[in-house]
Parts: structure tokens; C-alpha cells; sequence
């Protein structure tokens, strides 16, 4: 009888195969679920296949974030390198084989798959992570290398899956491939000005070229956020050439690191040294309602908080 209800199974039902790959983008789902809530929302804005893509990009970076930031107590430097090097390894095999036994990777791979991405993408992203192994001070030449690692490259991968049944992709993503990086480079220095407390003294990081978090001034915050506006203004000038599917998602996604770029700048130096700037839940809703309302078009960057 349980022989007759297996192939009765693997008859009517999905193949093996299927199940792992479902199980796999739930897990995936599962660890975008748990770590961001604001990613979240954003992402139910998008299209159901993109939206599984993009979910399954975001949960290996998350993974390997956590390796980086999240140390289990009595880990060493050492040790996490190990284990970042291991999940890359994993992931660079995984995109050659089509599948992993690590239920992220595989999702990924599945993805990397399906919409071009490659090890010119993944490899600048882990060189990026080993970076924060250790404190480390940048210059401008390695800030730039690092942001594109960490974040250009992500920006890059989601343009990809954006796309990626477009009929015409390949116009599509050289006429978007400078917006994507300066989103997601946008969005890294908007974090990283957000978290310069905590950087700064739990973790002894300092990415911002120049910059002493103990002695940041407003002129220095402003002259930050110029950059930011800058990144933020190049990629809304093209979020509008993307599918609709996607459009209104990245476009809530641009409107809500706007905000923060304007709350940052009426936010004095002093206080940004002691605490995170966060944008309200129902300032949040409004962004994302705003977005859906205007099809995806971005509002303009603002100057101060609304």
C-alpha cells in the first residue's frame, strides 16, 4: 500500500525535484521575512515570478551579511572568513550545477539561472563582505570598490531579474544599468550614514572617506547627502523604463530611502552620532500607497523631512 501511494505521488503530484526547488524559495521568502520589514513591503509590490527572484537574491546577501555582522559569540575573524568563503564557494558551484543542498543557494542558483547572473556579479559581492572582517579605514578608491561590491552588483542582479522576460532585455538593461548601481549605491550610503554610531563603535568600522563619526558635522552630513541625492536623482530617471511589474516597487523603494535622505539632513550631526534615523510605519505606508498611485513615477527628492 505505501509502495502504491509513493508512485501514486510522484505520478500525479509535483516531481522531486519541484518540491526541493518550492521548499528552497519559501526558505528564501522565509529569511527576507524575518530580517526586513521594509524590503517586505516593497517587495509584495512586484510582479509574483520577479518578486521570488528578487527575494532569492536578497536572502544570500542577507546570509552572508550575517555572517559578517552577526558573529556566534567566540567566533573569530578567522572563522568567519572560513565560512564566507565556504557559502561562496557553494554559491559559484551551485550557478555551474543548477542546485545546492543549501536551500538559500539553491533558490539563488535557480535565479542566477534563469536570469543571467554570474560570477562577474557574485565574486565583487563576497569580496566586499571580507572587507568587513576587519576594521578597516577607505579611501576613495577602495569606499568605490566596496560600494560596488556590497551594493552596485545587487542593484545589477535585480535589474536582471527585472527584465528578464522583457522582450527587449538587452536594450532595456544598458539603457538602466547606470540607475541600478546608483540606487543601490544610494541606498548603501544612506545605511551606512544611518548606522555610523553603531558602526563606529561596535563594529570599529569607518567608510566614509575622511569622515570621524565622533566629529561629524552638519556641513560634512550635507556634503553626504548631496552624494546621496545625486545617486538617488540618476536612478529615478529611469525606474520609469522599467515593466510595471517591477517599476512601482523600486519606486517605493527610491521614495523611501528619499525620505530618509531628507530626514537625515534636518537631523543635527551631534544626534547622528548617538541614535538611528528611522522613517515611521505610517510615513512608510504613505510612500508605498504614493507609489502605487502614481504607477511607479518617483516624487522628487525633498531637502528637508515632510
Amino acid at each position: 500500500m505505501a509502495g502504491l501511494f509513493r508512485v501514486a505521488t510522484r505520478h500525479h503530484g509535483p516531481a522531486p525535484h519541484e518540491s526541493y526547488d518550492e521548499v528552497a524559495e519559501a526558505s528564501a521568502a522565509m529569511v527576507i521575512g524575518a530580517y526586513s520589514s521594509s524590503f517586505g513591503a516593497a517587495s509584495r509590490l512586484l510582479a509574483p515570478p520577479v518578486r521570488a527572484h528578487v527575494r532569492n537574491i536578497y536572502a544570500l546577501v542577507r546570509v552572508a551579511d550575517e555572517i559578517v555582522d552577526a558573529p556566534r559569540p567566540g567566533q573569530t575573524a578567522l572563522e568567519r572568513a572560513v565560512q564566507l568563503d565556504t557559502l561562496r564557494e557553494e554559491t559559484l558551484a551551485a550557478i555551474d550545477a543548477g542546485h545546492s543542498s543549501n536551500l538559500v543557494v539553491h533558490a539563488f542558483a535557480r535565479t542566477a539561472a534563469t536570469c543571467g547572473i554570474g560570477a562577474d556579479l557574485v565574486t565583487p559581492f563576497f569580496d566586499s563582505m571580507h572587507r568587513d572582517l576587519e576594521p578597516v579605514e577607505h579611501d576613495h578608491e577602495s569606499f568605490a570598490a566596496y560600494v560596488y561590491g556590497s551594493a552596485e552588483v545587487v542593484g545589477l542582479m535585480c535589474l536582471r531579474a527585472f527584465l528578464v522576460d522583457e522582450p527587449d532585455a538587452v536594450a532595456l538593461q544598458e539603457a538602466c544599468v547606470d540607475g541600478a548601481r546608483r540606487l543601490g549605491a544610494g541606498f548603501q550610503k544612506v545605511n551606512f550614514l544611518r548606522d555610523l554610531a553603531e558602526d563606529d563603535a561596535l563594529l570599529g568600522r569607518s567608510y566614509f572617506p575622511g569622515i570621524v563619526a565622533a566629529r561629524l558635522t552638519d556641513e560634512q552630513r550635507d556634503r553626504l547627502l548631496d552624494d546621496v541625492d545625486a545617486d538617488l536623482a540618476a536612478a529615478a530617471a529611469v525606474i520609469g523604463l522599467l515593466p510595471l511589474g517591477s517599476r512601482v516597487a523600486v519606486c517605493a523603494a527610491h521614495d523611501l530611502f528619499a525620505e530618509l535622505s531628507a530626514r537625515l539632513r534636518s537631523t543635527p550631526a551631534e544626534e547622528l552620532r548617538r541614535r538611528r534615523v528611522r522613517v515611521p510605519g505610517p510615513v512608510k505606508a504613505r510612500l508605498v500607497t504614493g507609489a502605487y498611485l502614481r504607477r511607479g513615477r518617483p516624487r522628487a527628492v525633498e531637502r528637508s523631512a515632510s
